[in-house]
């Protein structure tokens, strides 16, 4: 296993694969097709898919993006399970559970990120500074910032308590407090524990069934060496999480660089000029779609990709929506709070990627009590050829299998639904 705490030079590079060159020199102009491509082998699309994907496989893919971004809807399945997927293919998801959560061996822990995340155990220390600015109130919700400063005391009354009698949920502590309607209705216990969770003083010991967190003092969730760490400066630290993120994204604008791990504006601009002076960072631009970009210095550019993915809603791929319309010429919106009737594509919608271009989107649902995958609506991207339509086939055959169900549904919704059917066998 790579050790737990990476020396603070830029972490060791994925083996090059076959048909790639590394993009040596400082480039003027890339095109659009070079940069999709860049970006794609970034992120580990385009490699062979295997059917004995084991956990040490998983955490290298994990470790190369940096951070998997947690959302507790769980209409297909839970949103960090589908990146490995994606990319992957079939994989075990109990194995993403044990580099999570399994004990003082978890590769991973929960923090912020990218919003919830979950990110390698490697990269603890470079969040302290975020941690300690949360403790000074600073880059976190007003009204928690406010809670802390006139609620210390019932802090420190639950830090003890989980002290004491921890791993424990929310609605273990003895300080139920009803909520006031505000802040999603919390306690002001679950507010104490978010307050401590954003400083660093307890993490995510596991989730239950119910994805409920099960908090503990950090100190006895994380392995001894990455609490052992000593905490890097602030600006080492910002500047390893813009590397992280530029090896991850392979090109990418300054904004994208910044909201890989949602980094401050003005210290990502100081990270980047200094990277850009250490060689790390080759300056170019995207022609046409911007500008100004940074190329990641040993980024990849394969000759021809050939991906094939369903990607997540939450996909660290299409993050960033600006970069996925000019990279992929796809305008992509989360739908999930959007009412029904102005819904375009559905509620909870995966891209299909296919070569280097997204050619459809499907808005899928798992029907656990009848083993069931249902295509709640299919939508060909306008210039997307109908030759997608078995590959698409496949996918979902494959999603389905993954995911322990045995059939397919597609209801006849959307201009691909008929299609999408009839290759299904439906």
């Amino acid at each position: 296993m790579p050790p737990l705490i990476p020396p603070a030079a830029r972490p060791a590079l994925p083996r090059r694969s076959q048909g790639t060159a590394p993009v040596r020199q400082r480039r003027a102009l890339i095109s659009l097709a070079e940069a999709r491509r860049i970006a794609l082998a970034a992120q580990g699309f385009g490699e062979p898919r295997r059917d004995d994907n084991d956990k040490r496989r998983l955490q290298r893919l994990i470790d190369r993006l940096g951070v998997v971004q947690i959302d507790s809807v769980n209409v297909l399945t839970r949103a960090h399970t589908l990146p490995p997927f994606s990319r992957l293919g079939a994989y075990a998801r109990a194995d993403l559970d044990a580099l999570a959560y399994g004990g003082h061996k978890r590769r991973l822990f929960e923090y912020w990120g990218h919003e919830a995340s979950l990110l390698p155990v490697a990269l603890q220390p470079m969040l302290r500074w975020r941690m300690a600015r949360a403790g000074r109130g600073e880059g976190i919700y007003k009204e928690l910032a406010t809670f802390a400063h006139e609620r210390r005391d019932l802090i420190d009354d639950v830090r003890r308590e989980i002290a004491e009698r921890g791993p424990l949920k929310a609605s273990e502590l003895s300080h139920q407090h009803k909520g006031d309607g505000g802040w999603w209705g919390w306690s002001d216990g679950k507010r104490a524990l978010e307050w401590l969770f954003w400083t660093g003083e307890v993490t995510t010991h596991t989730r239950h069934d119910t994805f409920e967190r099960a908090y503990d003092l950090s100190e006895r969730v994380l392995p001894p060496a990455v609490v052992a760490a000593p905490t890097p400066r602030e600006d080492d630290a910002q500047r390893h999480l813009v590397r992280v993120a530029a090896g991850a994204l392979g090109i990418a604008s300054e904004r994208c660089l910044r909201d890989y791990f949602r980094l401050p504006v003005a210290d990502t601009k100081l990270r980047i000029a200094e990277l850009l002076e250490a060689g790390e960072l080759l300056l170019t631009s995207v022609e046409p779609g911007f500008a100004v970009a940074y190329l990641a210095r040993d980024a990849r550019l394969p000759r021809r990709l050939a991906a094939q993915a369903l990607l997540a809603p939450f996909d660290p791929l299409i993050w960033q929506r600006q970069r996925a319309e000019v990279l992929f010429g796809a305008r992509i919106r989360l739908e999930l709070y959007t009412p029904r009737a102005k819904r375009t594509h559905g509620y909870y919608v995966l891209p299909f990627l296919l070569g280097d271009r997204i050619v459809a989107r499907v808005d899928l649902k798992a029907d656990r009590a009848h083993a069931l995958l249902r295509v709640e609506a299919a939508h060909r991207e306008p210039t997307a050829p109908l030759s997608l339509v078995d590959p698409l086939a496949a996918e979902l055959r494959l999603m389905a299998a993954w995911l322990g169900l045995e059939r397919i549904s597609v209801r006849p919704a959307g201009d691909l639904a008929r299609a999408l059917a009839r290759a299904l066998g439906r």
